[in-house]
């Protein structure tokens, strides 16, 4: 017997219909001994229907209002779920996030799990029930609902999984696992069996949508083990594991690309100590997240041109925050550019093995694609390039790596 968490998304409880199918398979695990809780998001649309509302009642509505009818979605769904339960004989209940209780912060919209209560659910797996709960919410320290931020409840799920010692969190989605980059742009992507941690937290934090990153943080923090699996066909998924489970090492194990990436770049700015903290603090503090980071200093020492990335989405911020601090910094004037996309080559083999940075820039130019920016880290090496490239580069890496599936000859 194990302790299981499944957790399935939007697009698996998209309808009546869909929730029935989830209900079946939960009932497959208990019919096999397990304890089972099963974490469930909103139906599909439903969250970004409920956020539109909120945009069309007021421009700056009240954060606490705003998590209050953003986290009504899950209510419905483990309603529904657990009813689909009962009446296939499960015992089973519904969870919201107070009830439990699942304690965050008091960040409203993107709340952060700070401690989860399970004494009780504990004590109803005794008794056989399953325990249908609501992802996404929790509760603040002021009694207020409060929402984890958009894919929340893969969070919900993973913490909830450390809290219970699970022996294992499913996560069903619309794909049957993680795969080498995105088939749909790489007819020739394969399944990956296994994935470390820390690949699979780059991936995601690099544009891979498989995982939400702070899940992948958390079950990396816990030792939580994490499986991907597919809500619509029935076959093994993938293992996200430690390092220490996984035999031999790919060098590369995925292609990761982020399209909604935008560069800027500020020219002319005074090569003086303090600049760079003024610059990249007034961004931080308007909570906009910059990324990659290159410098090229004038040949004559007094001036250089600071060129970074954000998320597109930051980009009008980050123009407004530069923009109140051109008279203080007496740089010449900001270039952006939101025609841009991060390819990013991903793998715990590259501690080991060189060359993998070589491979990248030599494909690259074979392809006549320019690269803009450079970044690394251990595991990882991330370029910025024209966005009209992205399908060319993602599939001349793929190739390029040897991750490509064998096909019959």
């Amino acid at each position: 017997m194990a302790r299981i968490v499944m957790k399935f998304g939007g697009t698996s409880v998209g309808d009546v219909e869909r929730i029935k199918r989830v209900a079946q398979r939960v009932k497959r695990e208990v019919d096999a001994g397990h304890e089972v809780a099963v974490v469930v998001s909103a139906m599909a649309g439903t969250t970004n229907q409920l956020v539109k509302w909120c945009g069309e009642v007021s421009r700056l509505y009240d954060a606490r209002e705003y998590d209050v009818v953003v986290a009504s979605g899950e209510q419905v769904t483990v309603g529904l779920l657990a009813m689909a339960l009962q009446d296939i004989g499960v015992n089973a209940r519904s969870w919201l996030g107070w009830q439990i209780p699942f304690g965050t912060d008091g960040i409203h919209g993107k709340a952060r799990i700070a401690e989860i209560d399970t004494t009780e659910m504990v004590k109803r797996f005794a008794q056989g029930q399953v325990a249908v709960v609501a992802g996404f919410q929790g509760i603040g320290p002021d009694a207020r609902i409060t929402t984890l931020g958009r894919g929340g409840s893969d969070t919900s799920a993973v913490a909830l999984a450390a809290a219970l010692r699970a022996d294992r969190c499913d996560i069903y989605t619309d794909v049957d696992g993680v795969y080498t980059t995105n088939p749909r742009i790489v007819s020739k992507a394969r399944k990956i069996e296994r994935i470390t941690y820390e690949e699979m937290l780059e991936l995601a934090s690099q544009g891979a949508k498989v995982l939400e990153t702070r899940s992948v943080a958390m079950a990396m923090q816990h030792g939580v083990r994490v499986q991907v699996l597919s809500s619509f066909v029935d076959m093994p998924g993938t293992l996200v594991v430690d390092e220490d489970e996984i035999v031999e090492q790919q060098v590369v194990t995925g292609i990761a690309y982020s399209p909604d990436e935008a560069k800027i770049t500020l020219v002319g700015v005074p090569d003086r100590p303090g600049v760079a903290g003024a610059i990249f603090g007034s961004l931080s503090d308007s909570a906009v997240n910059v990324d990659m980071i290159v410098q090229n200093v004038s040949q004559d020492g007094k001036t250089t041109d600071l060129t970074f990335t954000v998320g597109q989405a930051d980009l009008d911020r980050a123009s407004h925050v530069l923009e109140k601090l051109r008279s203080e910094l007496a740089y010449a004037e900001v270039v952006s550019d939101a025609n841009v996309c991060k390819i990013s080559v991903v793998g715990v083999g590259m501690r080991s093995q060189p060359g993998v940075a070589k491979t990248m820039f030599q494909t690259l130019a074979e392809k006549g694609i320019n690269i803009q920016v450079i970044s690394t880290s251990e595991i990882k090496v991330s370029v910025l390039i024209g966005s009209d490239y992205t399908e060319l580069a993602v599939r001349a890496l793929h190739t390029a790596y040897g991750l490509d599936a064998e096909t019959d000859s």
